[in-house]
């Protein structure tokens, strides 16, 4: 699937500079235009992949390339008035070649949650191609501020995309990582999964066929219907040169390229299923009343079967009560993996987003209670007792 990608803000831009190290390393072609937009230079100048003139510097006029200071109100206020400027960036992609938008953000600041929806909003607009977005939620260490953000962000930014993916930092943050080092890994792990997703039907597999073609029309079909999607990720090394634990088969079978028993085969790729939809998602949520679902299978074409894929989305359709759950595989010839990605769409029964609610509640109410009393503070310091000073104006 080709994607044009938009990092809005900090977090948005340096996954989508980790999307671009991933389609160079892996050949996988994914991103056919990316586009960075901030309002703090330095977050633009941090950047390695993504082309200077697709680095976008939005409201200059009002916080001076310096950010917005997670205020997301002045965030959104911002990239409406720059969105021409956003435009101007756009415009360069060629869309007749991509086959879908993709806004990538950070929620919890300022930048990347209130300009995001803003330019889905834009995009939906102006275009047919569909426009998702992929959303990170903050850690429920990261204070009440980005968690207030966060909720309202995600509140807006489903209703203006086609499909919101969401990965919740606070799933996959360990105790005792810096915050550095911790970003570092959940975007690898971001890009890790959604790669692989996008990645079908895209990978050079030179003379090897998939077996079950998974498409961009496959993708396009199982987000279609908006609300939020979650991805699962599962993966087994193998051994290419035939042994793998291969059985009997593969023991009593002569050839320069021995065969893999398919027992063995067809049972590998059914448990990678199983551990994809039921370990970390990246939304962790019940599976069950997921709306639609594709299975992707990738790996050395020999260590995967349609038997497998057939009998992983039967699974799939019982756990999810969904009759709309798609499957295939493409094959990686070079790979030592076998991987299995899930991506269930239009899940609903999400524990994390309540809670993310609910904090946001208390946060806000806290705020405003604070500024009161803040306000009342102020004016018994200022007045004099015996109100016998005047104000200039």
């Amino acid at each position: 699937m080709k994607l044009a990608m938009i990092g809005f803000g900090q977090a948005g831009g340096k996954i989508v500079d980790k999307f671009l190290e991933y389609d160079d390393r892996t050949g996988s072609g994914i991103v056919r235009s990316a586009v960075a937009v901030n309002t703090a230079k330095a977050d633009l100048m941090g950047l390695d992949r993504i082309p200077q003139e697709n680095r976008v510097l939005i409201g200059q006029s009002r916080v001076k390339g310096h950010g917005v200071g997670a205020d997301n109100e002045l965030g959104a206020e911002i990239a409406e008035e720059d969105i021409d400027e956003v435009q101007g960036a756009i415009d360069a992609i060629p869309v007749h070649e991509v086959d879908a938008f993709l806004i990538v953000a950070g929620m919890g600041g300022g930048t990347g949650s209130g300009g995001a929806p803003v330019l889905a909003k834009h995009l939906k607009r102006i275009y047919t191609e569909p426009v998702y977005g992929l959303g990170v939620l903050p850690g429920s260490d990261e204070g009440g501020i980005y968690t207030l953000n966060a909720a309202r962000s995600f509140q807006t930014f489903v209703r203006e995309v086609d499909n919101l993916m969401v990965f919740d930092n606070d799933s996959w943050r360990q105790s005792g990582e810096s915050v550095e080092s911790g970003y570092a890994e959940i975007n690898d792990e971001i890009v890790r999964r959604f790669g692989i997703l996008f990645g079908a039907g895209e990978i050079n597999q030179g003379d090897e066929v998939a077996e079950s073609v998974v498409d961009s029309s496959e993708i396009i079909n199982t987000l279609s219907g908006g609300g939020v999607s979650t991805v699962g990720y599962a993966r087994e090394e193998v051994d290419k040169t035939g042994s793998d634990d291969g059985g009997l088969l593969s023991r009593f079978t002569g050839g320069d390229e021995p065969e893999i028993d398919t027992a063995h085969t067809t049972n590998r790729i059914t448990s990678l299923v199983r551990k994809a939809a039921l370990g970390r998602l990246t939304l962790p949520c019940e599976i069950e009343g997921s709306e639609r679902a594709l299975l992707v299978l990738s790996g050395p074409p020999q260590h995967l079967n349609r038997k497998g894929i057939e009998r992983g989305r039967k699974w799939l359709e019982e756990q999810t009560g969904s009759m709309e759950v798609r499957g295939g595989d493409y094959p990686v010839p070079e790979s030592n993996f076998v991987a299995s990605v899930i991506l269930l769409a239009g899940v609903s029964n999400v524990p994390r987003i309540k809670e993310l609610q609910q904090v946001a509640i208390e946060a806000q109410d806290n705020i405003e209670d604070i500024r009161s009393e803040s306000e009342e503070n102020l004016e018994s310091l200022v007045e004099d007792d015996e109100d016998e000073l005047e104000p200039l104006f």
